[in-house]
């Protein structure tokens, strides 16, 4: 498989396990890091489509370097690390992380995670309904102070770009594309996420805190990204129409 994948992690027996099982997989571009400052020196050589990120690093921490590579990228970073409290994992998740892998771990659960991250790139598991497709290059999603230019994987609001990590992003456009209707979590985890994250619901909760403080004038009295108490989430494009 063409895709590049870096791997930061400081055990030398991690570093095999996941080379050996991905390259089994298909994979074939592979590039392993041990620390923060050669997963930056190597991120800048190969600019990678997939980052596989442990937190606890001899020269940093992993919370941080990600932080860091979310002000210019919205590649897939996958967290992979012996943290396994709730916080550590809504910290990860909240910083821009994708996905949060507890060691020890299933090789074949990873390699399921790689691969369902890597399709979503494209979008292409987010369904489009027959009313809202145009040209792939000039379809653009409007509500209030923001516009999303789909094919480019922009955000704008107020006329400034807002990066936003490749799970925020799908996230939002699935719900802008189907205004006023509600989805709950497990909806949306579903449709987003897809059965291979292996993941829990709480993940889709702080997704919708994240894009609030992007969207939103104030995130806690949202006018567009609506909790439905009991239901879900929806979206709504025009506020004054509201009648909760």
């Amino acid at each position: 498989m063409s895709a590049k994948i870096l791997i930061v992690d400081d055990e030398q027996a991690i570093l095999y396990l996941l080379k050996i099982v991905l390259e089994k997989e298909g994979f074939n571009q592979l590039y392993c890091a041990e620390s923060v400052a050669e997963a930056e020196r190597v991120y800048e050589e190969i600019h990678p489509d997939l980052i596989i990120l442990d937190v606890m690093l001899p020269d940093g921490d992993g919370f941080t370097f990600c932080s860091r590579l979310r002000k210019w990228t919205t590649i897939p970073i996958l967290f992979l690390t012996a943290k396994d409290h709730d916080l550590d994992k809504l910290l990860g998740l909240g910083i821009g992380g994708d996905d949060y892998i507890v060691k020890p771990f299933n090789p074949l659960e990873v390699v399921a995670r790689i691969k369902a991250q890597l399709r979503r790139q494209s979008f292409n598991l987010v369904s489009r309904p027959k009313d809202t497709i145009r040209g792939p290059e000039t379809e653009v999603l409007r509500f209030g102070r923001s516009q999303i230019y789909v094919a480019e994987g922009r955000l704008v609001v107020d006329g400034n770009d807002v990066p936003l990590p490749a799970k925020e992003f799908q996230l939002l456009v699935f719900l802008a594309r189907r205004p006023n209707r509600i989805f709950s979590r497990a909806q949306l985890y579903e449709e987003v996420w897809g059965e291979e994250s292996f993941g829990d619901e709480n993940t889709v909760m702080v997704h919708i805190r994240r894009l609030r403080e992007k969207i939103e004038i104030n995130p806690s009295q949202p006018v567009h990204l609506l909790t439905i108490r009991g239901l879900g989430y929806k979206l709504i494009p025009e506020p004054s129409k509201v009648r909760e």
